[in-house]
């Protein structure tokens, strides 16, 4: 038994870890090798999670979903990733960056016809931001959408799109005018025509959370499609990676955690020079380092997250909780493998693994360049000017 300690999250939140833990240790951890080694997308999972609540945690009850917070989706998350961090990434890209952003923008139509599928996992769900010269400047996309008689036709491409070539429902945006003012929010189905897949992205890590590219050839979508409002998309983008950077951030969490679960025991057993090396000092000042670094990343993510359920969050905030998750899971993951020693190196042992999951988070949701920018700029430009 590894100590924890505890945040008093409150009822809700320690279901939500209990319920997800157990299936995530029964169905998903012995999948975990295979979805990293074969780079594969265990779809049938996704009906299986929809029954446990876990795609509709902020959903409202009336489309199938718990009715819970930001706060119990992080806990969830968090333990689905501490069995398989590209499970976690799938999970959270389609919880939260699709089915939460129609929960949040949707017109009571859009809600009606996608958010029930997409809660019970018969459908899985994408968000596209990012295009291959649009990224960090994502507002500088590329992907046109021209206004018809009927609704929009789009050209171009999307890119590094998680969960592509499984999505039924994405939300796309696209340009639909000039500067950031110029932005539309659209919802695509995977089998409108002009839609298709292009290439498929082998990555380093988070292997098993497809990624692909998205392509655009006369792509027609009717006015019913276009959500929230029209060339107000920055808004609906931006005001989602703040709940996106909360939200995935529990990823890391789920990393560091699984890092201790094998870590602990290890050095509990292996043996050198006739005593177990987890009496050796340096060895429990790795051990001590880890811990203390995601039980600080917790405390942060988990504070952000309240704040999100109380509307009360900051953008430099939810950037700040997932910059200290990913640095310190890459860290933690690091000193796994130090821990470990050759074994470590090796494929017999899961670590080697959660340092190449935990490095896609230093990129992705905003490079911690990006995030780093972004919250001096908010704290210098929140300060009171200095008298001359």
């Amino acid at each position: 038994m590894i100590p924890d300690f505890d945040f008093a999250l409150g009822e809700s939140a320690d279901m939500i870890r209990e319920s997800t833990h157990r299936f995530a240790t029964d169905k998903i951890a012995p999948l975990a090798a295979k979805i990293d080694a074969d780079d594969w997308f265990p779809r049938e999972l996704w009906p299986a999670m929809g029954e446990l609540g876990l795609h509709g945690i902020t959903v409202e009850e009336e489309f199938g979903g718990l009715g819970l917070g930001y706060l119990e989706h992080v806990v969830a998350v968090e333990e689905v990733s501490r069995a398989s961090a590209s499970i976690g990434l799938s999970y959270g890209a389609h919880s939260n960056l699709c089915v939460n952003q129609i929960r949040r923008w949707g017109n009571p139509e859009q809600k009606a016809k996608y958010l029930p599928k997409l809660v019970s996992g018969e459908h899985v769900g994408s968000l596209a931001m990012s295009e291959a010269g649009a990224g960090s400047d994502v507002v500088s996309m590329k992907l046109k959408a021209v206004k018809t008689d009927t609704g929009y036709v789009l050209n171009g491409t999307k890119f590094w799109i998680t969960n592509a070539a499984y999505a039924d429902t994405l939300v796309v945006y696209a340009k639909t005018g000039e500067g950031s003012r110029g932005i539309t929010a659209f919802l695509i189905e995977k089998d409108m025509s002009g839609f298709a897949i292009g290439q498929k992205i082998d990555k380093m890590g988070m292997r098993g959370s497809p990624t692909a590219e998205l392509v655009f050839t006369d792509c027609e979508v009717p006015f019913e499609n276009v959500m929230g409002p029209e060339n107000g998309g920055v808004g609906v983008l931006m005001s989602g990676l703040d709940y996106e950077r909360a939200v995935l951030a529990g990823i890391q969490l789920g990393i560091m955690q699984a890092c201790l679960d094998v870590v602990i025991p290890y050095v509990r057993e292996r043996k050198q020079f006739g005593t177990a090396i987890g009496q050796f000092q340096l060895i429990q000042a790795k051990v001590a380092d880890m811990y203390v670094a995601l039980s600080s990343a917790r405390a942060y993510v988990y504070a952000v997250a309240k704040s999100c359920d109380a509307g009360k969050t900051t953008r430099f905030d939810a950037a700040g909780a997932i910059l200290l998750a990913s640095e310190s899971a890459v860290k933690v993951s690091l000193e796994s493998i130090q821990a470990l020693g050759g074994a470590g190196y090796t494929k017999d042992w899961p670590v080697e693994r959660f340092m190449r999951d935990a490095k896609l988070l230093d990129i992705g949701a905003g490079t911690n360049e990006i995030r780093r920018m972004l919250i001096g700029r908010e704290l210098i430009g929140a300060a009171p000017k200095v008298a001359q």
